[in-house]
């Protein structure tokens, strides 16, 4: 390894550990371990190489944001223990080519996603488990299930017997800046605790995924149990 690849490999270790340090400190200012909080590292910025030496500095768990890409990843690095998430909108068209690559989906945000996915996930004789998406700031820009619609779905969802609803995931919104951000985050907390004495047996909302680059730190003062983050785990390694 020489040239460009070392310095790439050394920036994305340095990254690695820097973003796992901050976690932990983050994770212990909220009274908690720091291995309550997971790390999602999302590869939309980066092909193939940078991924490998993603993986050889110790980070096996990544994630996706459109399932095209996360296609072509997956059979170019078939090689690879990694653990892919798909953290982007999922049509129900993509179900059936998507399920069979993932360990969980992040991102559901219908009901009719679903029941799609309780389809494929029959056929292949396995759970997936998932997050339901939820458009906590209510811009129109965003995909995410509106949160009155919350309480409703979780009624319907012991039907589906193969798809494990484990918690919520949001992004903050676009505008407003970290003020903002943390109090979409505290919002999603405050839902998830309204909506837990109504979940019905073996429904869990355990799970907080919230915060990326710029606010994960705030995100996991407020609770987040994963993280996703891209950008920085790849600074200095790609072109400004």
């Amino acid at each position: 390894m020489v040239g460009s690849e070392a310095h790439k490999a050394r920036r994305i270790r340095e990254n690695l550990a820097g973003i796992l340090g901050r976690i932990a400190e983050a994770a212990r200012r909220s009274g908690r371990l720091p291995e309550e909080v997971r790390l999602v590292a999302v590869s939309k910025y980066v092909g193939p190489e940078e991924i490998r030496l993603l993986v050889e500095a110790g980070c096996h768990v990544l994630g996706e944001n459109r399932p095209q890409a996360l296609w072509a990843k997956a059979a170019q690095l078939a090689d690879l223990p990694i653990q892919w998430h798909l953290v982007g909108h999922l049509q129900r068209n993509k179900v059936a080519r998507t399920l069979p690559l993932v360990h969980m989906i992040q991102s559901v945000d219908s009901l009719r996603l679903i029941e799609a996915l309780q389809q494929q996930a029959a056929k292949l004789g396995r759970a997936i488990p998932v997050l339901l998406e939820v458009n906590i700031s209510g811009e129109a820009s965003k995909t995410g299930l509106p949160p009155q619609e919350l309480e409703p779905l979780l009624g319907q969802l012991p039907q589906f017997a193969n798809v494990q609803v484990q918690g919520l995931m949001t992004l903050a919104g676009l505008e407003g800046g970290p003020k903002r951000a943390r109090r979409d985050f505290a919002a999603l907390r405050q839902l998830r605790d309204q909506l837990r004495p109504h979940c019905p047996p073996g429904i869990r909302l355990d799970e907080l995924s919230m915060g990326m680059s710029a606010d994960f730190e705030a995100a996991i003062e407020e609770g987040a149990t994963i993280v996703r983050i891209g950008a920085a785990l790849f600074e200095g390694v790609l072109p400004t």
